[in-house]
C-alpha cells in the first residue's frame, strides 16, 4: 500500500485550478483543459515533461527538496499545501513496520497536560489528536460541546460529529466552513500518516455515510487548525463568538492543546460564565451523588 493515488489527485487538482494567465503564460487558440497542461507545469518547474508526468502519476520517491520547491512555486501552493506536498513525499512508498505500529491507537495524554486543561475552569479547553479526537476536555469544554458528548456514536471525534450528527448543523453557525476545515485537517494528517489504520477507518466511514464529506474530500483541499474565530449556537446560552488558539505539544505525539476564549465585555463572555457556572453545578451534583452512593447505608 502506498500514497500514489493521493499524490496524483493532489497534483492534478492544483494544476487544474491555475489558468495560463495566472501563471504568466501566453494562450494560443482554444484550450481543452481549464487549467495548466502537464508540459506547462514542467516548464514552470524547470523539469522535463516526462519527469513531471512520472510525478503526477504518484511517484514522489526520492524527489529532492529543490524539485518539490520548484513544483510548489509552479503550482502556486500556499504554506499549508507546500507542507502537505512535502509530507506526501516523505510518506511515499510502504511504511516501515515500526512506524505503522507506533501510529496505532490513541496517544496517551501526559498527566501534566491533563492538569493544565483542568486548571483553566473559565475557558473551554481540549487536548486533540490530528484525527480530531477530543482526548481530554475540561468541564467547560464538555459544556460547550454538550451535543457532541451527548451523541455517543461520535466517539468524541469532531469530524464525525460535524458530518453525522444532525445537531452539528445548528451548533456551528457556519457549518460548511467548519466542515471544510475538518476535511482539510484530516487530509493533512492522511498525507503525513497514510498508513494510520484508525484514520483510514474514519475517512472510510465518513465517505460511506456522508455525501457532503465525500465531495469535500474529493476537492483535495488541505487545512491546519491555528488561531481563528469560531461562531456557535449553543442550545442553552445561544450565540457565541469565540477566539480559538491551537498549540501543538512539543513532542512527537501529534497532540494539540485547543482553547477557546471570549473577548472581555462581550455577550460571549457572559455566556461562557453562565456555562461555567452550570458545569460547576452539574459537577458538584455528580460528586454528591457519588458520595451518597459510596457511603454505607444504615438501617
Amino acid at each position: 500500500m502506498d500514497n500514489r493515488d493521493a499524490v496524483s489527485a493532489f497534483l492534478r487538482s492544483r494544476r487544474d485550478r491555475i489558468t495560463p494567465g495566472q501563471a504568466g503564460l501566453p494562450v494560443y487558440g482554444q484550450r481543452r483543459v481549464p487549467g495548466l497542461r502537464r508540459g506547462e507545469v514542467a516548464t514552470l518547474a524547470g523539469v522535463s515533461v516526462e519527469y513531471y508526468t512520472r510525478l503526477e502519476r504518484g511517484n514522489l520517491q526520492g524527489v529532492s527538496d529543490s524539485v518539490l520547491d520548484a513544483l510548489a512555486r509552479a503550482l502556486r501552493l500556499d504554506a499549508t499545501e507546500r507542507m502537505y506536498l512535502y509530507d506526501l513525499a516523505r510518506a511515499a512508498g510502504p511504511a516501515p513496520a515500526a512506524r505503522t505500529r507506533q501510529r496505532q491507537g490513541r496517544p496517551t495524554v501526559r498527566p501534566s497536560v491533563a492538569r493544565i486543561v483542568a486548571g483553566m475552569p473559565g475557558l473551554p479547553a481540549f487536548v486533540m489528536n490530528n484525527r480530531l479526537d477530543a482526548l481530554v476536555a475540561n468541564p467547560l469544554g464538555r459544556a460547550l460541546y454538550a451535543e457532541l458528548y451527548a451523541d455517543a456514536a461520535t466517539g468524541g471525534n469532531v469530524a464525525r460529529f460535524a458530518f453525522l450528527t444532525p445537531a452539528a448543523r445548528r451548533f456551528y453557525t457556519d457549518w460548511e466552513h467548519m466542515a471544510r476545515f475538518a476535511v482539510g485537517a484530516l487530509r493533512v494528517e492522511a498525507g503525513r500518516n497514510p498508513h494510520d489504520p484508525e484514520l483510514t477507518r474514519l475517512i472510510g466511514e465518513l465517505s460511506t455515510r456522508s455525501d457532503e464529506f465525500r465531495v469535500m474530500w474529493g476537492s483535495q483541499d488541505v487545512h491546519v487548525f491555528r488561531d481563528s474565530t469560531k461562531r456557535f449556537h449553543h442550545p442553552f446560552v445561544g450565540d457565541l463568538e469565540l477566539d480559538q488558539e491551537t498549540m501543538n505539544l512539543p513532542d512527537d505525539s501529534g497532540l494539540s492543546l485547543l482553547v477557546y476564549s471570549a473577548a472581555p465585555g462581550t455577550p460571549a463572555e457572559d455566556a461562557l460564565t453562565l456555562l461555567a457556572n452550570g458545569s460547576a453545578t452539574t459537577g458538584e451534583a455528580a460528586r454528591e451523588q457519588r458520595v451518597e452512593r459510596d457511603e454505607p447505608r444504615h438501617p
